[in-house]
């Protein structure tokens, strides 16, 4: 059986229906989008979150293309583009977004019917991604221990189900360790009720006990997704990861970064804008106030972790050292 959060975003005839992970898995609630504008606000609003915004802008893009029914071609296309620039900047340090507006403005420019072309736009950017996410997991699983315990942090999607998928597959036995990632705790609810789907020995940690499961020799690998990778080796993902990686490094324990491929318009880390989320963010939990009034909070969203913690960066098209990335493009890659 799927996980839910394999397919937590679906295009309806009413509009674009996202599962709110905001309140998962205590609550199933579907929130109901109806423009792009409104896909747009449900992304930034972290409605939705890890791979849940790409299949988001995905189907918020047929919106835009409903929407721009009966206008001019030349004027579509142009409103398009707009809606375009409009969901990317919601999230704009995963360049995901990106990638998906792209998939569905080939689609309409490949198409003389606006609103088929984005169809089938959004759909190949779909199986795209699924089938890439499929051969990252692969990759991934192949580089696991036979029987261990992998630490991780934040993610609970598509490269995370891949991978237990095809680790299961091999018949790898695996023990996840979960932090439980401040402020919106997706360790806690998204990560660690995923694996409990997929029937893996999960356990849960506080943000603050990672250096400590290293040391003890409780964990034999680091594994994350990252939201980009620079093409010198930064790895661009939740704010947490850098200090996790800088204990891995200190304790031996190799840390595995998952994207599907590095971002080759981002050759250094300074070309990666850092996403800083209202600082009341972080003085809340699940909506309630778990911080004295007498403190300000502040909250970037993302850290850069520098390749020299990185042991090894997977692709869908394999593993690579932090300063070899330049040979995933050896072949011709449109990406």
């Amino acid at each position: 059986m799927e996980p839910v959060l394999a397919r937590s975003v679906r295009l309806e005839d009413d509009g674009v229906h996202v599962l709110d992970r905001r309140n998962f898995p205590f609550e199933r609630v579907w929130v109901r989008c109806a423009t792009a504008a409104e896909v747009a606000k449900a992304i930034e609003d972290m409605v939705t979150q890890s791979s849940g915004p790409y299949f988001a802008a995905l189907w918020g893009m047929v919106l835009a293309a409903r929407e721009a029914r009966g206008l001019p071609r030349a004027e579509a296309r142009a409103s398009l583009e707009r809606a375009g620039a409009m969901l990317v900047e919601t999230r704009r340090t995963n360049n995901a977004l990106r990638k998906a507006v792209a998939a569905v403005l080939a689609g309409v420019d490949a198409s003389d019917d606006l609103e088929a072309g984005a169809l089938a736009g959004a759909r190949a950017g779909d199986e795209r991604y699924r089938d890439r996410s499929r051969r990252l997991g692969e990759a991934t699983a192949a580089l696991l221990p036979e029987d261990g315990a992998v630490l991780t942090h934040c993610w609970a999607d598509l490269y995370l189900t891949e991978t237990v998928k095809a680790a299961q597959g091999l018949g790898k036995r695996l023990r996840f360790v979960c932090t439980e990632t401040r402020p919106y705790l997706q360790g806690a609810r998204l990560t660690a009720e995923t694996l409990g789907e997929m029937g893996v020995d999960t356990t849960l940690i506080t943000d603050g006990m990672g250096a400590a499961v290293m040391s003890a020799g409780e964990v034999d690998v680091l594994l994350t997704a990252a939201d980009r990778v620079t093409m010198d080796g930064h790895v661009v993902n939740k704010v947490g990861t850098l200090g996790l990686a800088v204990a891995a490094h200190a304790f031996d324990v190799p840390f595995l970064a998952m994207v599907q491929a590095p971002d080759r318009l981002a050759p250094t880390a300074a070309a990666v804008p850092i996403e800083h989320r209202p600082g009341e963010e972080v003085l809340h939990t699940l909506g309630r106030r778990t911080a004295t009034d007498k403190a300000r909070g502040r909250y970037p969203a993302f850290d850069v972790t520098p390749p020299r913690f990185v042991t090894t960066v997977v692709t869908d098209r394999g593993a690579y050292a932090p300063h070899e990335l330049a040979d995933y493009y050896a072949e011709d890659v449109d990406d």
